[in-house]
Order: structure tokens, then C-alpha cells, then sequence
């Protein structure tokens, strides 16, 4: 366990712990929440390959829903036909079922490394971490625009990060949540797959904001900047699905 905690702080932790401080120390004005802010998109700008991928699977997957939806009404009672059946729309679509998870387990560790850079940044025994060329910042001035302090929660950030979250969830699930509005006996599988989106496109903003109430709003800050930049992406590439 021990070889996997260095092994995260050597090559997550500390680059973008140092890519942070660098971008502050160097910025005009030292304002730690544009250092955050500009961090997280150059992350973002290096994950886009991926995560292009990502939103491009899961957007195929929303369109496929009324087929998939068709072939487990069809097949309800014999799984092993289902299964098939499955398969054989997905191999017909050319769609991987599994193409929007991969991208996501990679840049799980990234975000996690990016939390405690975020969480943890302002503290003067975290640099310790800095590299030998990287100056030290001293006390860093936890102030965004000279009005929110990033080191305590902030509830207006937290509201705006959970609402963006919700329209960025929205965005792949539009078209499925509207397919099916006329209830159906024969159709119940559908109804609930509706149901269930429709209660994850507004409990994952919930739960995003209960979380970032509790958290340093500098959490805040980069979650609405990741949210914006993949609100900004997912509009790219369902624009230029083709």
C-alpha cells in the first residue's frame, strides 16, 4: 500500500501540486483562484483526446436507448436471447458499451490528485513537496478576486457548480429523457430506464452539492471549471458527431 501511496504522490501529486504554485507564483496579481482555474484547463485540454472519446460513447448510447429499450421488451423472458440480441445492435451500431467507462478510470487518479492539490494547496507544510526549481510561494493569499476565500466553503459556488453539473448531465441524456412520455403496459422496461435517468440527472447535482457545501471552495471552483469545459466539449462533439 505504501509503494502505491509514493507511487501517486511521485507522479500525480507533486507535478500538479508544483504546476499549481508555478502558475501562481508567475501570474499577475497572485490570484490563487485563477492559478486553479487555468490548472484545471490545461488538465482538461490534456485529457480531451479522451475524454472526446468518452462523451461520443455515451452520447451513442443515449440515441441507441429506444433499440436497446425494443430488444429487452421483445426478449424480456429469455436473457440469454437478450444478451445476444444485444450484442448483435451494438456490433450493428458500431458502439462499445464500454467505451465511455475506460476514459473515466483514467482520469479518476487525475482527479483525485487534483482534490487534495486543491484541498490541501494552501497549507505551508505542503511545501515540502515543491521541487528544487519551483520558488517558494510562502504564504499563499487563499483569496479568489479579492472577495472569496477558496479555503472555506462557499455556498454560491457550491449552487453554481451543482447547476452546471446538471446541465452538463442533461446534455447527453437530453434526447433520451424526451423519446418515450406515453405511458405503456407493454412498455414498462422503458418507463423505468426513464425513470431511473431522470432520477440520476438530478441526484448527481444534489449530491454534488452537498459535498462541496463541506468542502473548501477552491473544490468548487474547479469543479465548475471542469463542468463548463465539458459542458463547452460535449457541444463540440455532439455538434460534430459525424
Amino acid at each position: 500500500m505504501e509503494f502505491f501511496i509514493n507511487f501517486f504522490n511521485l507522479v500525480l501529486y507533486q507535478p500538479l501540486f508544483n504546476a499549481l504554485v508555478l502558475i501562481y507564483q508567475f501570474l499577475p496579481g497572485k490570484d490563487f483562484g485563477i492559478a486553479i482555474i487555468i490548472l484545471t484547463l490545461i488538465i482538461r485540454i490534456f485529457l480531451y483526446p479522451l475524454m472526446k472519446k468518452s462523451i461520443k460513447s455515451q452520447k451513442m448510447i443515449s440515441d441507441l436507448q429506444p433499440k436497446i429499450r425494443e430488444v429487452q421488451e421483445k426478449y424480456k423472458n429469455d436473457k440469454e436471447k437478450q444478451a445476444k440480441e444485444m450484442m448483435a445492435l451494438y456490433q450493428k451500431e458500431k458502439v462499445n458499451p464500454f467505451g465511455g467507462c475506460l476514459p473515466l478510470l483514467i482520469q479518476l487518479p487525475i482527479m483525485i490528485a487534483l482534490y487534495r492539490v486543491f484541498w490541501r494547496g494552501m497549507d505551508p507544510e505542503t511545501m515540502v513537496y515543491l521541487y528544487s526549481f519551483v520558488p517558494n510561494p510562502g504564504d499563499i493569499n487563499a483569496l479568489f478576486l479579492g472577495i472569496i476565500n477558496l479555503a472555506q466553503p462557499f455556498i454560491l459556488l457550491a449552487i453554481l457548480a451543482a447547476i452546471l453539473q446538471f446541465f452538463q448531465t442533461k446534455m447527453i441524456m437530453a434526447k433520451n429523457i424526451k423519446v418515450k412520455k406515453k405511458p405503456s403496459s407493454e412498455n414498462q422496461m422503458a418507463q423505468f430506464t426513464d425513470i431511473m435517468q431522470k432520477q440520476m440527472l438530478y441526484f448527481f447535482p444534489f449530491f454534488t452539492l452537498i459535498i462541496l457545501l463541506k468542502l473548501p471552495s477552491a473544490i468548487a471552483l474547479y469543479w465548475m471549471t471542469t463542468a463548463l469545459f465539458s459542458i463547452f466539449q460535449q457541444y463540440l462533439v455532439i455538434k460534430n458527431k459525424n
